[in-house]
């Protein structure tokens, strides 16, 4: 069912202040988040403007950008003006904007401390709905070499090959590898299963020279670390 917005007149805006011409004549880091998602939207509808559809969206997850890249292609059609086209439009960018993020973030990264692997972790992980298992590879100097997706789960869990993790870390001579997987429940205390995948690992690790330096459980607003704790 579509949502109806409250109008929010643009008539009587100036030219420059209209996203586009905004845009042009102030850069973009002078627009809103509003005016931004505005120009993805493209126009409005007979009765709504793009800056008001964009406004109610934005409004509706709190005015945070985490949540507004949360929402699927059907959630963001619900909202009358936005079709598939443009939900797809708005999806893409947001998904671009975080990769670009995790791309800054993993440059040449050194991981020293636990912070430093959840930073990378929380760039691939914090927002997920479902469960994944994600590993960092890591050179002789801690510095990060890549890093993989191992498997997908559901809400609730996800299967780990410890074979699979070994083959990608090998393949990468790996020096050291630093675990992590994510609980969209947002309870970042470890399972039983949980702590049994992860002494299992850290066995084959062991046999095949490669350290299992932490394991991680990531959630949007922090995270469990298994060596902070002293349970590696």
């Amino acid at each position: 069912m579509k949502k109806y917005i409250k109008h929010i007149t643009i008539k009587q805006w100036a030219e420059e202040d209209r996203p586009r011409e905004k845009l042009m004549l102030k850069g973009r880091h002078a627009l809103s988040d509003a005016e931004l998602v505005a120009i993805l939207i493209g126009s409005g509808t007979a009765e709504h403007s793009a800056v008001e559809i964009a406004k109610e969206l934005l409004h509706d997850v709190h005015d945070n950008l985490i949540d507004l890249g949360k929402l699927s292609i059907h959630d963001l059609m619900k909202y009358r003006g936005l079709g598939k086209a443009r939900a797809i439009t708005i999806a893409a960018a947001l998904e671009l904007g975080k990769r670009r993020n995790e791309a800054v973030t993993v440059e040449k990264a050194m991981i020293c401390r636990s912070d430093d692997a959840y930073r990378i972790f929380r760039s691939v992980l914090g927002d997920q709905p479902y469960e994944e298992f994600w590993i960092l590879i890591l050179n002789r100097a801690n510095r990060l070499v890549k890093k993989s997706c191992i498997s997908e789960g559901g809400i609730s869990g996800t299967v780990v090959d410890p074979k699979k993790i070994f083959k990608i870390a090998l393949d990468h001579h790996a020096s050291g590898i630093i675990l992590g997987h994510n609980h969209p429940s947002g309870n970042t205390k470890p399972s039983e299963s949980d702590i049994k995948i992860t002494g299992k690992i850290l066995e084959a690790g062991k046999l095949l020279e490669v350290s299992v330096l932490d394991h991680l459980i990531v959630s949007e607003e922090g995270f469990f670390s298994f060596a902070d704790q002293g349970m590696l």
